[in-house]
């Protein structure tokens, strides 16, 4: 394995206890850089997985939790066939992996790499309080965040020659995980799932999705039914709301239930044409571990003060424009807006759990017209993101919203009212890709 794919976040004292890898943002067995890390280390321990399940984390819903439950279940079936425990903690991170480092004698912990100022938080008062190695792997990017570039990129055209020039190195097919070895020594306290379900005290008026499946087995089903059907045709029709051209991926890929380097591997496998293969690797690695890199390296990646410069310098500029419509956060999210487009939008998040991709950049462009300030426009965008998207809460959708109202990674257009020189989208925009009708009466 790449040493170059792994973090010191503390050097700590050798002992001979466990091995444990703390999951987190990977929530998989297969094609996991970090638990085939973990293994590496403990192939003379015992070995174990632990999962923290915050009962309140930034605004989820049960929407959220029961998809990352449901696929957390088969984490632990796939950890049992290769000998390693699978152990659910409720709790703070910051209190529940160094009780149970101590209370089980570890003798190595690993994790896995988020750029998210929360998992920052939590490893660093972590590694506060324990005195055994503690490591961190990227196995969310294919290549390492830290290696794809030392610095905030500006933009995907800064960021691509660059990830280009790694996939050479890092795209490589990766290793199985073995049946471990080493049986775990201690009890091993069987989660009771059913209990595991009431633990989390959040909105639960957000419904739980029925059209995707979660898991490792239903994402990789998903993944062969698209090249089978859809990649051919990924680059005529991916903005098109009204066709059904999308990988559905997402969600998979925010709770690690796949693996982007698995993706790329079968895409670059398959027989389609280049071009629709390009158009689709664009996304899946330039555009994805471009968000990355931005929260990485920028701590306001959620506020104002991440904007670029000259974003920042146009919209405070155009502060006191006079807006055509201001609507609240209730209007909003009960799709009350003058727009039968952006409330078609709306509607297709709180019903189904993902918005269309071309659609999501519309909206968040509009949400920002239609409020008193681009702080409140985030504010809004973020808070129904969060609570509605499955994928809510990933680098992918707060640079998202990042570009559609405080233009990062784009460039300056040219000026208007409100927007200042943030790109424009404008509903007869939206007429002139896609059948529009069609698509409001799929969901309006």
């Amino acid at each position: 394995m790449n040493q170059e794919r792994i973090h010191i976040l503390r050097k700590g004292i050798k002992k001979t206890g466990p091995v444990v890898y703390w999951m987190c943002r990977d929530q998989r067995v297969n094609d996991n850089w970090a638990l085939l890390f973990s293994q590496e280390l403990a192939l003379k321990h015992p070995l174990a997985v632990v999962f923290c399940l915050v009962p309140q984390f930034l605004g989820t819903t049960i929407r959220q939790y029961d998809f990352m439950l449901k696929g957390l279940q088969e984490v632990e079936k796939n950890l049992k066939e290769k000998n390693i425990p699978f152990y659910m903690l409720t709790g703070s991170p910051e209190e529940e992996i160094p009780n149970f480092v101590s209370e089980y004698e570890i003798g190595t912990l690993i994790t896995d790499f988020s750029p998210l100022r929360i998992k920052k938080t939590w490893n660093r008062s972590v590694k506060g309080h324990i005195d055994i190695p503690f490591f961190e792997v990227d196995a969310h990017n294919i290549v390492p965040c830290w290696i794809a570039s030392p610095k905030q990129e500006y933009a995907a055209y800064t960021f691509r020659p660059k990830i280009h020039l790694a996939l050479t190195e890092w795209l490589e097919e990766m290793p199985k995980l073995q049946k471990h070895p080493i049986s775990w020594k201690a009890e091993i306290i069987k989660n009771d799932w059913k209990e595991i379900f009431k633990i989390p005290k959040v909105d639960r008026t957000v419904s739980e999705i029925d059209w995707i499946n979660p898991g490792e087995k239903s994402a990789l089903q998903v993944i062969y039914d698209f090249l089978e059907n859809k990649l051919a045709m990924y680059n005529q029709i991916r903005n098109d709301p009204t066709k059904n051209g999308q990988s559905n991926l997402s969600p998979y890929l925010h709770f690690g239930q796949i693996s982007a380097q698995r993706i790329a591997l079968e895409v670059q496998k398959s027989g389609t044409d280049k071009e629709s293969k390009d158009s689709f690797l664009e996304e899946l690695v330039v555009r994805r571990e471009l968000s990355d890199n931005f929260c990485f390296y920028n701590i306001n990646y959620a506020t104002f003060d991440g904007f670029p410069n000259w974003a920042a310098k146009t919209l405070n500029e155009h502060r006191s424009d006079p807006r055509d419509y201001i609507y609240s956060l209730d209007e909003f999210e009960n799709a009350r807006t003058h727009d039968d487009a952006w409330n078609t939008a709306q509607i297709e998040m709180v019903q189904t759990g993902k918005m269309h991709g071309y659609m999501r950049m519309y909206w968040a462009k509009k949400i920002l017209e239609w409020t008193e300030s681009p702080e409140k426009a985030l504010e809004i965008a973020i808070y129904l993101n969060d609570k509605y998207e499955l994928d809510g809460r990933d680098p992918n959708g707060y640079v998202g919203i990042a570009w559609g109202i405080g233009g990062v990674h784009d460039r300056a257009w040219k000026s208007r009212k409100v927007f200042g020189k943030i790109r424009y989208m404008s509903y007869n925009g939206l007429k002139s890709k896609f059948n529009i009708k069609a698509y409001i009466e799929k969901y309006l």
